[in-house]
């Protein structure tokens, strides 16, 4: 493949990742446009909400001001003042990750890997780019630098991604270039995967914990649909809203089992101890939230304990492996601490991105505090691997001995 068609392909991955993901929100408006409006108003209104939506799932801040009268049918305290939006729909983020980790591996198989790099990622900041400058009207003004930058950050990520995917070779252990013992990177380096193999199964159990709210929450969910009292099509583009809104859910979901839990406005809290809410969005999708004191909702935080000892047990006989002998209890302490730091942050940095402002007034301040959060998780996974680490070498020495006492009463 020669390089203008190697340019070519590139520049059509980009056009494909970002037209998806913009698509998948201009379509239904546009349908919401022609079909329930009847052509009545400009088109371009529809287009820049689905612009500001994109840029909105990407992580960017948008500056609102709303008109006295639609401030005054909210009824929300603070309305009629500016404010900002900043917590993000990830789901958009998500399917522009996904998107460019396919990208990623097909310009991995073209014969000019480093010109197709650079065009994708020239022609997605430049789309990116036309999107934050024609997105925004005075009522509702996006952060241009971000709405370049954040977008074009989650498309590189996944691109390198299935750069990485495609290419076959392991992750080595960066702290093998430090100026540190290789056995000392070894153990933490074996930690913090762990600790991120921790996270990484807190958020799956999230996952069926808010699958199966949203299946117990049914019946008010749908209610709180009809309250609304929309069409189908509007149902529908209400729908793929709550969608975009998906990965957030499940992130709460990971902070509830974890203790602190989340807000729903300032003065709101949502943990296993109980849910005490004030007014909240008028989204059919919190209906199914839990209400009350949960008389066993403490065993919730079992979740993150159980997912991090796994990971401890099963860390032990790999890192008997590679370091030939038995590591001592301090170096295990050393790895359970690593698990511990490196799950806090990765789940920290989610919660992040998962929190924010959600509009005016007590809205601006929604999602779990990233903070407590990692803190909270990174004293729990470390405890937790460090017991895996420690049962699961019990058993194995055992093991060991029973063997080693097999083996001499058949040598007698």
């Amino acid at each position: 493949m020669n390089r203008p068609l190697t340019a070519l392909l590139a520049a059509l991955e980009s056009l494909l990742v970002a037209g998806i993901g913009f698509g998948v929100l201009l379509v239904p408006l546009t349908a919401l446009w022609a079909i329930q409006y009847e052509l009545g108003i400009d088109w371009a209104v529809f287009y820049r909400a689905a612009a500001d939506t994109w840029l909105l799932g990407h992580g960017v801040d948008i500056r609102f001001t709303l008109d006295p009268v639609v401030a005054a049918a909210l009824g929300l305290p603070g309305a009629a003042e500016p404010f900002h939006v900043t917590i993000g729909a990830l789901g958009i983020a998500l399917l522009t990750a996904l998107l460019a980790v396919r990208a990623g591996g097909r310009l991995f198989e073209t014969d000019h890997r480093r010109l197709a790099a650079v065009t994708a990622i020239a022609v997605f900041g430049l789309l990116s780019l036309v999107l934050a400058l024609t997105a925004g009207t005075p009522a509702a003004q996006p952060s241009r630098w971000q709405g370049v930058v954040l977008p074009l950050a989650v498309f590189v990520a996944g691109l390198a991604v299935g750069w990485h995917r495609r290419r076959g070779v392991p992750l080595r252990n960066p702290l093998l270039r430090l100026p540190i013992a290789p056995g000392w990177a070894v153990l933490l380096g074996e930690g913090a995967r762990a600790g991120v193999a921790a996270i990484a199964g807190l958020l799956a159990a999230a996952s069926v914990a808010v699958a199966v709210l949203l299946v117990l929450g049914y019946a008010t969910v749908v209610s709180l649909y009809e309250a609304l009292q929309g069409d189908v099509l509007g149902g529908a583009v209400l729908t793929l809203g709550q969608l975009a809104l998906l990965p957030d859910l499940v992130i709460w979901a990971a902070a509830w089992l974890t203790g602190p839990g989340f807000s729903l406005g300032a003065g709101s809290s949502v943990s296993p101890l109980g849910t005490a809410l004030g007014p909240v969005p008028g989204l059919p999708v919190l209906g199914a939230l839990p209400a009350g004191d949960l008389a066993f909702g403490f065993l919730g935080l079992a979740v993150p304990l159980a997912v991090a000892f796994l990971c401890g047990a099963l860390l032990r006989p790999r890192l008997d492996r590679t370091l030939l002998l038995p590591p001592a209890v301090p170096e295990l302490l050393a790895a359970a601490g690593a698990a511990g730091v490196a799950g806090g942050v990765v789940l920290g940095l989610l919660c992040w991105a998962a929190s924010g402002a959600a509009g005016p007034g007590r809205l601006a301040s929604v999602g779990p505090d990233p903070l407590l959060v990692g803190v909270v998780v990174a004293l729990e996974v470390a405890v937790a691997v460090a017991l895996g680490l420690l049962t699961a070498g019990r058993r194995s020495a055992s093991v060991g001995s029973g063997t080693a006492s097999l083996s001499e009463e058949l040598r007698r």
